[in-house]
């Protein structure tokens, strides 16, 4: 899968480089920890993974009955040579597995779900109106919704992206998201690391100047916007956890609202998985 960053391997033996504004996991860590079931991350990774995709996303529990329609899901390889299935218009699935994922160049997230087809007697009493409940695993969403972090989303202006200016932080975010500064300094500033998405660390100075006063993240900032070629109308957005620990992603301008979304490099997993996500 090149280019992908898998979001499900862990955070183990995590190392932090020294220098930089830049730093990443070790080679065995290519992404933090995100699963559908929460059962192996903090609700902040998946907090930010749903703040990235939008409003509008929603997604199956595990082991929850949904229906796949297979015309839908082959439509979306126009060009890829598939033999010719002898397939109902729509199947009745068991939700198997949901995988949450970030494209690594443009970090636009999506969703893989894994189905296996249930089998006629449970097809006809679903048919029948007879439900036999919604899925064994936790409902993470509202698991991600109890425990709602602190957070803000800015989109970027022209001087955000601008190659030498800062990113002007809103006060009030300012105070709710980062570590308080010592105002008793004539210059109130601080070093900010944050973890975005793939599990990379991105060091920002944080100061509080100009007149009137206000929040800026200046050193680090410049090396962001590049590296994510962010541009004027894309979105920021930071999340801070009980731990203190602070998060960020970003949601792209062309972004599509959402939709069905299957990547180039993921067609050979088409005749088993499901991906939904956002463009």
């Amino acid at each position: 899968m090149v280019g992908m960053i898998d979001l499900n391997t862990t955070e183990e033996d995590e190392t932090t480089p020294s220098c930089g504004s830049l730093s990443s996991p070790s080679s065995s860590s290519a992404a933090s920890a995100l699963s559908a079931s929460g059962s192996s991350t903090s609700s902040v990774c998946l907090e930010l993974w749903h703040a990235c995709a939008g409003p509008l996303i929603s997604l199956p529990k595990r082991g929850s009955v949904v229906v796949y329609f297979p015309q839908g899901h082959l439509e979306q390889f126009p060009d890829l040579p598939l033999p010719v299935y002898d397939l109902p218009p729509r199947v009745f699935c068991r939700v198997v597995d949901v995988k949450l994922h970030a494209e690594a160049a443009s970090d636009e997230v999506y969703a893989q779900v894994s189905l296996v087809p249930e089998s006629e007697e449970i097809e006809q009493r679903l048919r029948d109106g007879i439900f036999e409940g919604g899925g064994e695993e936790e409902d993470f969403e509202a698991t991600v919704k109890m425990t709602t972090p602190h957070m803000f989303c800015k989109t970027l202006t022209a001087s955000d992206t601008s190659t030498h200016g800062g990113f002007s932080v809103p006060r009030r975010a300012a105070e709710d998201c980062f570590p308080p500064l010592d105002y008793t300094q004539q210059r109130p500033s601080q070093e900010l690391v944050a973890k975005d998405l793939h599990g990379y660390e991105w060091k920002f100075r944080h100061i509080y100047r100009g007149q009137p006063r206000r929040h800026l993240l200046t050193t680090g900032w410049s090396a962001f916007v590049n590296k994510k070629k962010l541009v004027s109308g894309d979105a920021v957005l930071f999340l801070r956890g009980e731990d203190g620990e602070l998060r960020l992603g970003v949601r792209r301008a062309a972004q599509v609202k959402c939709g069905p979304y299957i990547s180039s490099s993921m067609q050979s997993s088409v005749e088993s998985d499901i991906f939904w996500g956002c463009s």
